[in-house]
């Protein structure tokens, strides 16, 4: 029997506040280091590995953390999930997100179908349409094939599929998948849909709309910008556009767009990458074989995370020292800086996944919580962020955890040789010096330039970034968030705080307003 509770009435989370704390300073040097770098690591799906032997946690700590996991029910919360109970308590949903790369237990029937044959059957819809594309069986009406797609979504229908895209798009180019071009249209400010749109060949585009509900302002707006160009470019927009919607939108059978593909409630935006919300772009852009592999690499995560062992479960893992930091130590962001250029806008997708799942200040019954919950997140790709907030993580008051990610091998394979080394491993050589030099510091006279060390870091290393790879580090990330979200009884799946501010600006629009509201609105030339 599943047992919810608040994470401050649980008897292992009062151990662990009671427990020793690691002086990570000490622990880094020398062969003690060294034995930690050998004996703190985690294999992950896809030939990755979690690294977290530069974590302030010792044996103590990590004994005392299986308790909390096993307390607090994990495992079984998460089989709960992803065998179809109603995890998401505000919407009163379920939360399927697995189940559009694998099927981990049993069946899960909702509105009467099979919820895994749904996905799947819609994932073949968008690999047999992409492959009519590339064949130029579906062309524009000149007959000419689709060189570029652009996805018009905002939120988790931007985020999500751009990152992706961004991390495998050279990787294709250079494995010969690379098949068209993929655009993004996202913010309602009018200048970035004119910027893609001068920037494509606009008679051989083809569009994809990303909205469950067929509402979303933003995206409607950008549609109609999109329509507007199509029209005055002597295109009908109907012959240029495809949906990624629910069966039950205005949009799902509508003679606007040349095919519809389907998601429904139970997967929220912000962890729609495997579904069709990031299928069909990534389909179109690098063949439906490139996606199942990105698919297949999600799903052997996922099969890690069932692991009830947290030592032998990576995502679990890094979730509870995640909350450790957070709880116990009290460190209130956390920095995600990926070594790899491909991973430009990973960070960035992160930020939505975690702070709009764990940002919550009341437990899944609604009730008022008294500990903190998540945490700030923020990051750069390296070594940009070096040059950019690393004074802050390294000589700051506050210290902020720090999780790297790193890969041995570049996509591209083109390289030179400066100075005695090749640019990758001065990429690699900066990543290993910084978590010794966030954890070890540096003494010095001058005040100025002594480092206190102390400033703890993970890293996930593998071997390069391949789109199991790829699959496999979402996935890692997606069930952090959602164990951690368990440890601190909030429901990760819904987002309420988005709302308020929708609501008040079609009153805006409306011209509805008065007190403070009108005063900014009148600022503004509304």
């Amino acid at each position: 029997m599943i047992s919810w509770k608040n994470l401050d009435t649980m008897k292992s989370y009062q151990q662990l506040l009671e427990a020793g704390k690691v002086c990570l300073r000490d622990a880094m040097q020398g062969e003690n280091g060294k034995n930690r770098v050998e004996k703190y690591a985690v294999p992950m799906a896809a030939g990755l590995c979690y690294h977290y032997a530069a974590k302030a946690v010792d044996d103590e700590t990590l004994k005392a953390l299986a308790a909390l996991a096993e307390e607090a029910q994990l495992t079984e919360k998460y089989q709960a999930l992803y065998e179809g109970e109603v995890i998401n308590t505000g919407e009163k949903r379920l939360v399927l997100h697995q189940l559009t790369r694998g099927q981990l237990g049993k069946t899960v029937m909702a509105d009467g179908v099979d919820k895994r044959a749904f996905y799947t059957r819609e994932q073949q819809k968008a690999a047999e349409f992409a492959g009519k594309v590339h064949a130029g069986e579906i062309a524009n009406a000149a007959g000419e094939k689709f060189t570029t797609v652009v996805q018009i979504g905002i939120g988790g229908s931007d985020l999500g599929p751009r990152a992706m895209y961004l991390a495998l798009e050279n990787w294709a180019k250079k494995n010969g998948c690379f098949r068209m071009e993929a655009r993004f249209i996202s913010n309602v400010d009018p200048d970035d849909a004119a910027s893609v749109l001068n920037g494509i060949d606009l008679p051989h585009a083809l569009f994809i709309l990303v909205s469950k509900s067929g509402t979303t302002l933003e995206t409607l707006t950008n549609e109609s910008f999109v329509k507007n160009a199509l029209k005055n470019a002597g295109l009908d927009p109907a012959k240029h556009m495809i949906a990624v919607t629910s069966e039950t939108s205005p949009l799902a059978h509508s003679s606007d767009y040349l095919a519809a593909f389907f998601m429904d409630d139970y997967i929220g935006g912000r962890y729609s990458s495997t579904s069709c919300v990031g299928g069909a772009v990534l389909s179109l852009a690098f063949g439906a074989d490139v996606f199942a592999r990105f698919l297949n690499g999600a799903a052997e995560e996922d099969k890690l995370a069932a692991q009830s062992d947290p030592l032998k479960n990576p995502d679990m893992l890094d979730a509870l020292i995640g909350v450790y930091e957070r709880n116990v130590l009290g460190w209130p962001a956390t920095a995600v800086l990926p070594y790899s250029q491909a991973l430009s806008r990973f960070p960035a997708h992160l930020q939505q996944l975690d702070m709009e799942s764990n940002g919550k200040s009341v437990n899944r019954f609604g009730e008022k919580v008294d500990y903190v919950t998540g945490p700030v997140i923020f990051g750069e790709p390296g070594t940009n962020g070096q040059h950019s907030f690393y004074q802050l993580l390294h000589q700051g008051t506050d210290i902020v955890p720090l999780q790297f990610v790193g890969f041995k091998q570049s996509q591209l394979g083109e390289d030179v040789d400066i100075q005695g080394s090749t640019s990758q491993e001065k990429l690699c050589a900066n990543v290993a010096a910084q978590i010794m030099a966030f954890a070890c510091g540096k003494d010095d006279d001058n005040p100025n330039k002594a480092f206190a060390g102390g400033r703890p870091s993970s890293i996930i290393i593998g071997s390069q970034l391949t789109p199991e790879a790829l699959g496999a580090l979402l996935a890692h990330f997606e069930n952090k968030v959602m164990f951690q979200g368990f440890l601190w009884n909030v429901n990760s799946f819904d987002q309420e705080g988005v709302q308020l501010g929708k609501v008040l600006a079609k009153k805006v629009l409306a011209h509805q307003t008065d007190g403070a509201l009108k005063a900014f609105s009148d600022l503004l030339g509304i």
